[in-house]
């Protein structure tokens, strides 16, 4: 089997609700975990691992054949729960280290995000050079449409209304990760795309 750690993006940006499921607006995070739960369910005989990162990253689920555990866990991860920010190569760092001494015939990390670095202290080009040095591919996922994004914000009664936001997906990095690592960068602009991806 391959070994193949999830970095999932946990920053505040992920709320933004660009995608849509079963007719409904859904936000980057939903959307994200939905597709996970799918693409498991299918590699019946991997190892798969979760890290989750935003203004720092941290295990959410060990390398394990167990996918139950594995989803409930994923399922916990909630926008919030760690400090702002988007720690990209800090995030990939932990991924490395949960692949770093395992005899696998593949190793794989799968980076999902929608934005560009601006936390903790590895620089991502820095940790895809430790990916390449440890045979590890990393595939990047830049979750977000394109240009602008409805974010929810509510107003002073309460209601629920959205803003547009920028969209700042650093793909330039991502692509060079990718690049790097002998994986692929994709834009994931839809849940159609990210469905296919």
């Amino acid at each position: 089997g391959i070994d193949i750690v999830v970095a999932l993006d946990l920053s505040g940006s992920m709320a933004a609700e660009d995608f849509e499921l079963k007719g409904g607006r859904v936000n980057r995070i939903q959307i994200a975990k939905h597709v996970l739960d799918q693409f498991v369910d299918k590699r019946t005989s991997d190892r798969v691992g979760l890290v989750a990162f935003a203004g720092r990253a941290y295990i959410a689920a060990p390398l394990t054949l167990d996918h139950d555990f594995l989803k409930t866990n994923l399922e916990r991860l909630d926008l919030g729960s760690i400090e702002d920010g988007t720690a990209i190569g800090s995030a990939l760092t932990a991924a490395l280290n949960r692949l770093r001494d395992l005899k696998s015939k593949s190793k794989i990390v799968i980076l999902m995000t929608d934005g560009q670095n601006n936390a903790g202290k590895v620089p991502p080009l820095t940790a895809a050079e430790a990916a390449q040095t440890l045979g590890v591919k990393v595939y990047t996922i830049g979750v977000g449409t394109r240009c602008m994004a409805p974010f929810p914000a509510t107003d002073i009664f309460g209601r629920k209304r959205y803003e547009n936001v920028q969209v700042d997906i650093d793909e330039k990095t991502l692509t060079e990760i990718a690049t790097r690592t002998g994986g692929k960068y994709y834009r994931a602009d839809s849940t159609d795309t990210l469905e296919k991806i």
